[in-house]
C-alpha cells in the first residue's frame, strides 16, 4: 500500500485544534519543526510528504478574521514549496509534494516552480493540483470573487496543457555540456510552445529541462463529479476522504468509479492510485489509544466546526439563527467542497438543513472516520480497506505534531510490514519508483479518449 503524510504549512494540521494539544511543538513557523517530521516520515519508509495549501486565511463566517486569529484556526499558511525544500536537505528518499492552485497563477509559473524542485531533489517532486475554493483567495489574489466550479475545472484542463506543454518541451538528452566544443544543449531538442487557448497564452521555450522523473507526479481530490472526470483525465494519484468503513460495509467504495474514469480520459487505469484520506489514533495497546482519542475530543471547538464549514463551501453560516432552515437558493450558492454539502442533505434526511445539521453532520473540527487502537486495530482496518479494493493507500492526517506520525512509525508501520502490505525499503530514487509509477514519455498526457471496457 501507498502511505502519504498529510501537512499544512501552518499552525495546525487538519485538525484545527491541533495545536491545543499538549504534546503538540509550538514552533510550527520554524525549519526544524519541519524537518523533523521529515526524518520521521523518511524512517517510516511514506511515500510522500504532501502538503495542502488556501490562500487565504479562513474569514468567510462573520466576513471576518478576527475568530480564525483569536483561536489559531489554519490563520498561518506558509508557502509549502519553500517548506518542502528545506525538508528535502534532510531526506534522500521521501516524496515530496505541495498545493497549486491553477485558478490563480499562471502555468508557467508552476511549471517553473515545480520542475526545479523537482530537479533539486533528485526527482521527488508532486504537485497536487487545485482550483481553490472561496472568495477570501480570489480577494486576495486581486479578484472581486471566486470563479464558478464548472469553470474553474474548464480553466484548469487548458492550464494543465500548457503547464505539461512545456514540462514536454525539453527532450531526455537534450543536454550535452561538452566543454571542449563549447555546445551545452541541442538546440533541435528544445522547442516552443505556442500556446494560444480560451484562457492562457504562453510563448516559451521553457527554462527547466527534464527531471530523473520525466517530471512532477500530479496529484488530484476533485470529489464533485466535474472534479472526477478532471481527475480521471490528469491525475496520477488521487485523495478522496472516502470511501468510509460504513460505505465499505455497505459494498460501496467508488474504487472502480474512479478508475473508469481514467479508462474513459484514454489512460491506464493501473497507472492511478487512489488513495484514502486517514486519521489514525493509535498507541501500544487500544485502551491507550482511547485515551488519547478522549483528550483529542475534548480539544475542539464548535467555533472550528463553525469556521472550517464556511471556508470550504465558501458560504457565511454566521448570517442566520443556527436552528434556522437554509433556504433552496442558500444551499445552491455553496461553492468549494459540495461534496460536504450534499453529505449533510442526505445524512440529516432534510431538503433543508439548518446550520446545526451541518454542524452535527459535516463537522469539519474533528477527526474524520478516525481508526483507535493498538497495532493490530489500525491494520486491521486498513487492511480491510486495501485488501478489499476500496484504495491503493492511505493519506495519514495528524491529530498533533509530530506525535501522530511518530505514533504511526511506532506502532503501525511494522505491524503492515510484518503482514506483507507495506514496503521495507524504497525501492528507487524518484517519486515515480516508489510509487511504481511509469516514467512519461513526452506527449503521453494527449491520448484520444475512449470509453471504457464494460
Amino acid at each position: 500500500m501507498t502511505i502519504i503524510g498529510f501537512m499544512q504549512a501552518q499552525n495546525c494540521t487538519t485538525l484545527p485544534s491541533s495545536w491545543r494539544h499538549p504534546q503538540s511543538r509550538t514552533d510550527s513557523m520554524s525549519v526544524g519543526y519541519y524537518q523533523e517530521i521529515a526524518r520521521i516520515l523518511e524512517a517510516g519508509k511514506f511515500h510522500m510528504a504532501f502538503f495542502d495549501d488556501r490562500l487565504a486565511m479562513p474569514d468567510r463566517y462573520g466576513n471576518d478574521h478576527a475568530h480564525a486569529v483569536e483561536y489559531g484556526i489554519r490563520c498561518v499558511k506558509m508557502d509549502p514549496i519553500v517548506v518542502l525544500t528545506a525538508m528535502a536537505t534532510v531526506t534522500e528518499n521521501l516524496g515530496l509534494a505541495a498545493t497549486g492552485s491553477t485558478t490563480y497563477f499562471e502555468p508557467f509559473d508552476l511549471a517553473r516552480r515545480f520542475a526545479t524542485l523537482d530537479l533539486m531533489t533528485g526527482g521527488r517532486v508532486g504537485w497536487n493540483v487545485v482550483t481553490s475554493v472561496n472568495d477570501g483567495e480570489a480577494l486576495n489574489m486581486g479578484k472581486d470573487e471566486h470563479l464558478a466550479h464548472d469553470l474553474r475545472y474548464d480553466r484548469a484542463d487548458e492550464f494543465m496543457e500548457v503547464v505539461l506543454g512545456h514540462w514536454d518541451t525539453w527532450e531526455d538528452g537534450a543536454l550535452i555540456v561538452d566543454k571542449a566544443r563549447g555546445h551545452f544543449a541541442d538546440p533541435a531538442k528544445v522547442r516552443r510552445l505556442d500556446h494560444q487557448g480560451r484562457f492562457f497564452r504562453s510563448r516559451g521555450p521553457f527554462t527547466v529541462p527534464r527531471s530523473p522523473q520525466g517530471h512532477p507526479v500530479i496529484i488530484q481530490a476533485g470529489a464533485s463529479g466535474r472534479g472526477q472526470r478532471f481527475a480521471g483525465r490528469w491525475a496520477e494519484v488521487i485523495f478522496t476522504p472516502f470511501p468510509t468503513r460504513a460505505m465499505v460495509r455497505e459494498g460501496y467504495t467508488g474504487y472502480d468509479a474512479a478508475r473508469r474514469e481514467a479508462a474513459q480520459a484514454g489512460r491506464d487505469p493501473d497507472q492511478v492510485l487512489i488513495c484514502k484520506l486517514t486519521t489514525p489514533v493509535c498507541a501500544a495497546t487500544k485502551s491507550e489509544a482511547e485515551d488519547k482519542m478522549a483528550l483529542i475530543q475534548k480539544l475542539s471547538l464548535e467555533i472550528d466546526a463553525l469556521s472550517l464549514l464556511a471556508e470550504g463551501l465558501n458560504f457565511d453560516f454566521g448570517a442566520k439563527p443556527i436552528d434556522e432552515p437554509l433556504t433552496t437558493a442558500e444551499l445552491q450558492s455553496m461553492q468549494g467542497m459540495i461534496p460536504i454539502r450534499d453529505m449533510v442533505v442526505k445524512a440529516s434526511g432534510k431538503a433543508n438543513p439548518s446550520t446545526r445539521d451541518f454542524l452535527t453532520y459535516g463537522d469539519r473540527s474533528k477527526p474524520f472516520d478516525a481508526i483507535v487502537g493498538g497495532p493490530k486495530e489500525v491494520a486491521d482496518e486498513l487492511e480491510e480497506l486495501f485488501v478489499g479494493r476500496a484504495c491503493d493507500g492511505f493519506v495519514i492526517a495528524a491529530t498533533h505534531v509530530p506525535g501522530s506520525y511518530a505514533d504511526f512509525v511506532e506502532y503501525v508501520v511494522p505491524e503492515l510490514q510484518r503482514r506483507g502490505l507495506f514496503h521495507q525499503d524504497y525501492s528507487g530514487k524518484t517519486l515515480r519508483e516508489n510509487l511504481g509509477l511509469q516514467r512519461p514519455a513526452a506527449g503521453a498526457w494527449k491520448p484520444e479518449p475512449r470509453v471504457a471496457a464494460e
